[in-house]
């Protein structure tokens, strides 16, 4: 037998191994080819091969580091090997390595650009880093290359849901489920998508499809919850969230999102101690480790200039963000230095509103908590301060860590955290009274001495209208709150109340679906003409503060209250009567209004507030004066003295600040 054909008949056994799976006898065959023919193409490229599925399997069973070397190996014998290239990206993601990953995934696609797979992949890590319009021209590259490509259709329908292009989003997803019915992903990313836009009831139905292929979808419980949610089923959308909660344990947001749920219902305070503390000890907890000794100078003669850092994903025309922009705008920068932690995943320009006044942005997307946390402690942060409690996108688990020495909560909802890491919340006066329960918060509570919120108007151009009631003949009542805080009590008061005033007229935002049907059922099986209820839906915003020019009297929601959009309410010169509740969440409506010398306004019960609501609704000049007044009235008042407010809480961070520097001595 000659040499050649020895070594072809090696290179043909090698391959029959490979074939098989058997690697190592493929491997040795290769070598030893390789050995007496260094040059030998073939098996240069059946060893790529070889490193290249054995690396695949170590990836398949979560050993990634091995499976780096692996593809590595792999591509220093086939440099032009795109697929190893495509999948040392999707190990080097897996580490949180998505610069690296990226990087992969162009080589990947320089060798084959009609590659769809390295286009969806790059697209995910693109996404994950925030770079949200090069991650769409990805996820369509894909597209071109596969049209029927479920996977990308399924992300960039998720990716358009979430940049608010619905019709898009929605259109995407479907064609992804009709390519793949037995996709969990493009169903769940559907359902989500349905929700984004409003109709959370057919969302419901894309979640229980993904639940029956698989009842353990800790995702589609989580999701369901949010949906049901949004139709203020708090009972269904708290054993969703619950379910999830079981079935993923280790998630902290999910966990956040029961807590918010919970706040929401106004449960059992018990249940809602017992749910924080669960959360503290299954995720903050646990970080406890990595606290280190915090080396800020302390307080001087002269009162060093601190460094405040805000943290949140919502510095965006969003209600936090709103209510941020006139604190930042009127912060004393010589006597502090202003930090903002932001992971907008879409900035706007209410977004470059808020960068404007602070010494330094950092743009937190794509960095893990760890990350985020060693940046802080890096900058020096004297006064942290979180602006999303347990809401989507919270980073609590940063404020585990400790990176500053003082820690406080304020703004997203006037609740706890149920952290010891967290030092103070702050509130008002109105929001927590003396004597009000306060064993569900594990933060000191620090109470603004004037107002919890500052108001600043997003459209000022547009007027006070005429009374509605002087046109129309009859009284309308009107809420523009998120529809989740519209519970059972609060239809039971407003069928009384329109029971008590019949000429009058209801109107409600609401999400589309069947309950609207059912709600005037109700109302009628009540004594309440149906067509006294008219809905409406989120709607853009000049369109939105000009329907307060059809509302003579706002009502807010219990138990859990409006705060932008009571604010909202009163700048278009439309009263709002409120009910005081037992919780500082259920109080809001008490703060504003006692703010802007409206206590009359406030109900201490039910029957209280609806007499208040008939009451006012008698009275056509008193309602015509307070319309023509309200609007001077709130900029009379604490609401819209930015000035004081962020002095205010200034000093209260200076007191926060002493007392630590106290400590510390």
């Amino acid at each position: 037998m000659t040499a050649d054909a020895s070594i072809q008949q090696m290179f043909d056994a090698a391959l029959r191994h490979q074939e098989l799976g058997e690697f190592a006898q493929a491997k040795s065959l290769c070598q030893r080819i390789l050995d007496r023919h260094g040059d030998h193409a073939e098996a240069r490229r059946l060893l790529a091969v070889v490193e290249y599925k054995q690396a695949m399997a170590l990836l398949a069973s979560g050993q990634i580091d091995p499976a780096i070397t692996g593809f590595e190996q792999a591509l220093a014998l086939r440099p032009d090997f795109a697929e190893a290239h495509n999948y040392l990206g999707r190990a080097l993601q897996a580490k949180g390595q998505f610069a690296a990953a990226i990087a992969s995934y162009r080589q990947a696609l320089a060798h084959k650009p009609d590659y769809a797979f390295a286009h969806n992949n790059l697209g995910v890590a693109l996404q994950y880093l925030g770079q949200v319009d090069e991650a769409v021209r990805a996820f369509r590259n894909a597209l071109a290359a596969r049209s029927d490509f479920s996977e990308a259709l399924s992300n960039l329908g998720a990716l358009m849901a979430a940049k608010g292009q619905a019709d898009e989003a929605i259109a995407l997803l479907r064609r992804a489920v009709a390519q793949r019915p037995e996709s969990l992903a493009a169903h769940n990313n559907l359902g989500t998508a349905l929700q984004q836009a409003g109709r959370p009831q057919e969302a419901i139905a894309e979640f229980a499809a993904v639940l029956a292929l698989q009842p353990g979808f800790a995702d589609a419980h989580n999701n369901l919850g949010n949906a049901l949610k949004d139709l203020a089923q708090w009972p269904a959308a708290i054993a969703a969230y619950r379910r999830a909660r079981d079935l993923r344990p280790d998630s902290a947001a999910v966990h956040s999102n029961l807590i918010t749920a919970l706040n929401y219902a106004q449960h059992d305070p018990e249940d809602l101690r017992q749910e924080l503390a669960l959360w503290n000890r299954r995720h903050a907890q646990p970080l406890a480790g990595q606290i280190r000794p915090h080396e800020n100078p302390g307080e001087s003669p002269g009162q060093r200039r601190l460094r405040i850092g805000y943290v949140s994903p919502d510095l965006r025309f969003h209600p936090v963000g709103r209510f941020m922009l006139p604190l930042l705008a009127h912060h004393d920068h010589a006597q502090l230095e202003i930090f903002c932690y932001a992971e907008v995943q879409h900035p706007d320009p209410w977004t470059g509103r808020l960068q404007k006044h602070c010494d330094t942005w950092r743009d937190i997307r794509g960095m893990s908590d760890p990350q985020v946390a060693e940046l802080i402690r890096q900058d020096r942060i004297d006064v942290l301060v979180d602006l999303s409690l347990h809401t989507s996108g919270n980073r609590l688990l940063v404020f585990a860590r400790k990176p500053a020495p003082v820690q406080v909560t304020y703004l997203a909802y006037c609740g706890s955290s149920g952290m010891e890491t967290m030092d103070y919340r702050l509130s008002d006066g109105y929001l927590d009274p003396a004597g009000l329960d306060e064993s569900c918060h594990t933060e000191q509570t620090v109470r603004l001495p004037r107002t919890y919120w500052c108001y600043q108007p997003c459209l000022e151009d547009i007027a006070v209208s005429e009374l509605p009631a002087l046109r129309s003949g009859w009284v309308t009542f009107g809420c523009f709150n998120n529809y989740c805080k519209v519970s059972p009590a609060t239809w039971d008061a407003w069928r009384r109340l329109l029971a008590a005033v019949p000429r009058s007229r209801l109107v409600v935002c609401s999400p589309f679906g069947s309950h609207r049907d059912q709600i005037r059922r109700d109302l009628a099986a009540g004594g309440v003409q149906e067509d006294r209820v008219d809905f409406t839906v989120v709607v853009p915003l000049p369109q939105y503060f000009r329907q307060y020019h059809q509302i003579d009297i706002g009502l807010d929601p219990f138990p859990y209250c409006g705060g932008t959009t009571t604010c909202d309410a009163l700048w278009m010169g439309v009263p709002v009567v409120t009910l005081s509740g037992a919780t500082a969440v259920g109080r809001a409506g008490v703060s504003i209004l006692s703010n802007v010398g409206l206590g009359e306004l406030v109900g201490q019960s039910v029957e209280q507030y609806v007499e208040i609501a008939a009451r006012l609704a008698g009275e056509e000049r008193r309602l015509a004066e307070l319309r023509s007044g309200l609007r001077a009235r709130m900029q009379q008042s604490p609401l819209m003295d930015a000035a004081q407010f962020a002095k205010d809480v200034e000093s209260a961070y200076r007191e926060m600040w002493r007392r630590w520097c106290q400590s510390k001595a």
